[in-house]
Parts: structure tokens; sequence; C-alpha cells
């Protein structure tokens, strides 16, 4: 239960199930095709035009990231209503610019939203999409679990008891003290479902409203990307974040009054993933109210937002949501919570083996030589003089003390029995 110090294996190298590749979404060929309204794309395509023209109607198909037939459909309506005109030809491809009336009417749009961006996608559409892509579906086996976690020293039982969690796709309880890498074994947990891709698309609309979904700090976009409908991007299963600044506010709509359109929650954003949520019962609600939020998802897989004007949508919630916690739960939660979050996973110090085996790694990992017997000594100390349990943390912190210390002295860092004596009178504030 360290730190990192292998990077993840390549997805491309142990794939899990790649639905992602199984559902390609088709591009559609006409606007009746897209599933979203002619005049919202008309609106959309001369916004583009009125911040970015003039430009081909190939560069326009690219912006909007749709197919030149449905851009051309729509450029010959926007033509007809002279609010844009064909100033040249590259090839066979027309040329197109804003006219002085298309300005007047992109100006007035822009009051209303801003949004130039890819074309969205219905919100039914992203409804079944994500249904598809169901964290769900995805079939972990032992060896997946221990290749994620081959940088961490942990026992096979608690290894078991996560690779069964994960292939719940429900929700995950890790709690236990302080520094027993509870927050990295939660990260870990992505890069096993990360082997799997799904699609994700850069925008929803619903009820006229745009809401961007698309984040590229959170979606790690697959650099191949197959030929499919552009609005969509192929993606690893994402994972999302979040510890003692989380609040109600952030798991619902975030408008933006300036835009004028909406960028998704978190939760929308973690779709087909995990969402983690660290240092649980830490945030500035009370967990009781943290969880009332989460009631109807965690039970019934779906979600409601509400929009600005109060219109109320139901999106779907295929997230695993993974909690995280130094706190008692049976002291932050009633049983009905508790009942929920159906998988509780303890995870507390480790064995004095497992202490050196952190130890050794971490020094090796930092070019320092050492004797088994002085790391053997300082566990024996740790436990029966500082009356301490052997934490995962221990290891890495007190190298660090060394290392500080020879920094200071202008020498190179030695793992001597006198400058581990140093080290911990330093971070257990016990003299030695």
């Amino acid at each position: 239960m360290l730190t990192e110090m292998v990077s993840p294996s390549s997805s491309a190298n142990v794939p899990l199930r790649h639905l992602g590749s199984a559902g390609i979404p088709r591009e559609p060929r006409s606007v009746e095709e897209t599933g979203i309204r002619k005049a919202q794309l008309e609106a959309l395509a001369l916004k583009i035009l009125y911040l970015t023209g003039p430009f081909s109607l190939f560069e326009l198909s690219k912006q909007m990231r749709l197919s030149f037939e449905v851009v051309e459909e729509i450029f010959e309506r926007l033509r007809a209503e002279l609010l844009c005109a064909v100033t040249g030809l590259v090839g066979n491809v027309p040329t197109i610019a804003i006219t002085m009336q298309g300005r007047a009417r992109a100006l007035e749009l822009l009051t209303m939203s801003q949004y130039s961006g890819p074309a969205p996608v219905s919100m039914q559409s992203y409804a079944e999409k994500v249904r598809q892509q169901s964290v769900r579906n995805v079939e972990v086996r032992p060896e997946s679990v221990q290749r994620a976690f081959s940088h961490l020293v942990m026992d096979d039982k608690t290894l078991w008891k996560l690779g069964t969690a994960l292939n719940s796709g429900s929700s995950v309880f890790l709690y236990g003290p302080t520094g027993t890498g509870k927050t990295t074994i939660a990260e870990t947990l992505s890069r096993v479902v990360s082997e799997d891709q799904v699609w994700i698309p850069h925008a929803v609309e619903v009820e006229g409203q745009v809401i961007t979904v698309y984040d590229p700090l959170v979606h790690k976009r697959v650099e191949r990307q197959p030929l499919c409908d552009g609005r969509w991007v192929l993606c690893k299963r994402p994972s999302v974040m979040v510890g003692g600044e989380l609040t109600i506010e952030m798991l619902e709509m975030q408008f933006s009054p300036v835009a004028k359109y909406y960028a998704g929650p978190l939760q929308m954003k973690a779709n087909n993933g995990l969402l983690i949520i660290d240092d649980f019962g830490r945030q500035r609600v009370h967990p009781e109210a943290m969880l009332n939020r989460w009631v109807v998802p965690l039970d019934r897989r779906i979600d409601f937002l509400t929009l600005a004007g109060g219109k109320t949508i139901e999106i779907p919630f295929e997230v695993m949501v993974v909690f995280s916690t130094n706190l008692n739960p049976q002291d932050i939660l009633e049983d009905a919570y508790l009942r929920r979050i159906q998988t509780k996973i303890k995870i507390d110090a480790v064995s004095k083996e497992q202490f050196c085996e952190i130890f050794r790694r971490i020094a090796d990992e930092q070019g320092l030589d050492y004797e088994p017997e002085v790391i053997q000594n300082l566990a024996t100390f740790i436990r029966e003089t500082v009356r301490e349990p052997l934490r995962p943390c221990y290891p890495r912190d007190i190298l660090s003390q060394i290392c500080w210390a020879a920094k200071y002295e202008g020498r190179q860092p030695v793992l001597d029995a006198d400058s581990i004596a140093h080290a911990v009178e330093s971070y257990f504030l016990v003299p030695v």
C-alpha cells in the first residue's frame, strides 16, 4: 500500500472488454439522423461562422464534428435565408462567409448561448450509450487486479475483495486508519477499469439547452480514434476524484451565467467509470446530507438534475462510487446508508514483513542501500516503543526525513541506525 512506483500497463496490451469498439456510433448522413432539431444546428453553424469564419464547408464540418452531407444541408438553409454566402471555391467545395444579416442574427444567438463547440448528441442517444457501456458490464479477473496493484504491497485477501467489488459495479466503502493507503488504492482501482474503453460525447442537448460532458482533464482520449460519429470521443473509462472540497452544489448542473450553457456535474463526467470521494465525512456538509443526495442514484441508477429555469431532467447514473474515509463508518452513517453501500473494505496497518518490503521498494526506487536488520529494528521500534501500528505511509515519510537532513548537510543520504534514529525522532516526536 505505498505510492506509485511504476506506470500502469498499457490498455493495448491486456484489454478487458472494449465496449467502445463494439458499439461505434454511426455517423449521421442527414440532419434528421443527428437527433437534434435543424434550427439548433443552424444556430450553432452560424455562431461558428461568425466567430471563426470565413472557411470552407469542410472546415465547418470539422468544427461541428458532422458529416459533409449534414453540413451541406445546414448551409443550404442558411444561404436561402441570406445569413451566409459563397465567396469562392476550393476545388468543388464552397468557401462561405457570414453576411451582415447573418452577423446580426449570430449576435442575437450568442446572447442566448455562447456555445460554439462540436454539435451535441440528444439526451436519448446519450442515455442509450451510457446504459450500453455500464460499469456493471466490466468483467474483472485476478490477473487484471494483480497487474494494476503490482506497485503496492498488499495481501491476497484485500486484493480479492477489491476485485469482487469492481465486478459488482456498485458502491464501495474503503475505511481504516489514516496513512494506510486508502486514497492510493482508490486511485488504483481506476487503472483496472481503464483497460476498457467507452464513448464520451462532447456535449448533450436537452430541452434546447447544451450540457458539455467531455473534459480533457477527466477523460483520457484513446490515441487512435475509429471512424465514427465525430460528436463522440473514444476514451478510457473515466475516474473523477474529489475530497473535502466537495459540496452539494458540485453535484448539480454547472450553469455559466456568462456563457449561458451548462457543464455536466461530477457524476455525469464520471458516468461509466469511477467517482472517488476521498476523506468522506470531512466535507463541509454532514455525511447524511451528502448521502441523501445519493439515495435515488445508488438505488435506481438514475439521477435527477435541475436546469436554471426549474425544469428537472433525468440522466443515467452508471457510476461506481468509491467512498474513502479514516472515520468509523458506524459513527458517521446510519444502517440504511450502510446497506446501500454494499461493499465495505477495511484497509488496515501492515505486517512487519510487508513494512520491510515497502521500505525496500522505496529505498531501491531512490537508489539507497541499507541493511535489512536496520529496517527490522525500525519496525520493532515503531511497534514497541512508539506504540504505533505499522502504517504503509511510514517508510516513505521516514526516508523523506533522511533525504532532507542529508540535503541540509550537503551529503548523500545514508540509511544507517543514526540517520533513521534522527528521522524517527523528528517524525514521531519521540526522543531516541
